[in-house]
């Protein structure tokens, strides 16, 4: 009962302690943001996991947007081809998936990376998608517009439908 603590080790009551005692030493840190985007904030909001549920901080969270077509590719054609609107444009899903740290690395969308890589903050490289690789589905001839439309590299317009002759109804 004589004791105090001071740092998690016991003192005798006759060292004279300073009551406030000043680190001599930085602490390391593993990440120079220390894993969260908390930038003077001192607090934010708490958001869901979206696999599993779990209470993260928002900056801390990792977050990811996805846009996808409501239909799978597979079926995109089929339902182009029964569509009465020939110009219809199939709706997109839009969603804002926000994971905690330990889905997004169980779900590779992050990577474990070595404390030299670590100091790398700039976003991966994207892949690049060939040309030809993306459907296109009801792109017809693009309206021509001013010296663009005049110009080596213009477009030929597209003939107008004509119109189907119409036989007159007869009188009853």
């Amino acid at each position: 009962s004589d004791q105090k603590a001071l740092w998690g080790v016991w003192v005798a009551p006759c060292f004279e302690a300073p009551l406030f005692v000043k680190r001599a030493f930085k602490m390391t840190s593993k990440r120079r943001n220390n894993g969260r985007a908390l930038h003077g904030r001192g607090h934010t909001n708490h958001v869901r996991c979206s696999n599993c549920g779990r209470c993260v901080a928002k900056d801390k969270a990792i977050k990811k947007f996805i846009v996808r077509n409501i239909i799978e590719s597979a079926a995109v054609r089929d339902i182009m081809e029964a569509s009465v609107i020939p110009e219809y444009h199939l709706p997109k899903i839009y969603m804002k998936m926000q994971y905690c740290v330990s889905c997004a690395i169980h779900a590779h969308i992050v990577r474990v990376r070595s404390a030299k890589t670590r100091r790398n903050r700039a976003p991966p490289q994207r892949p690049a998608r060939p040309q030809g690789d993306r459907p296109q589905f009801n792109r017809g001839p693009r309206p021509q517009q001013g010296a663009a439309a005049t110009g080596a590299g213009a477009r030929p317009a597209a003939a107008p439908m004509a119109a189907a002759p119409v036989a007159p109804v007869a009188a009853q």
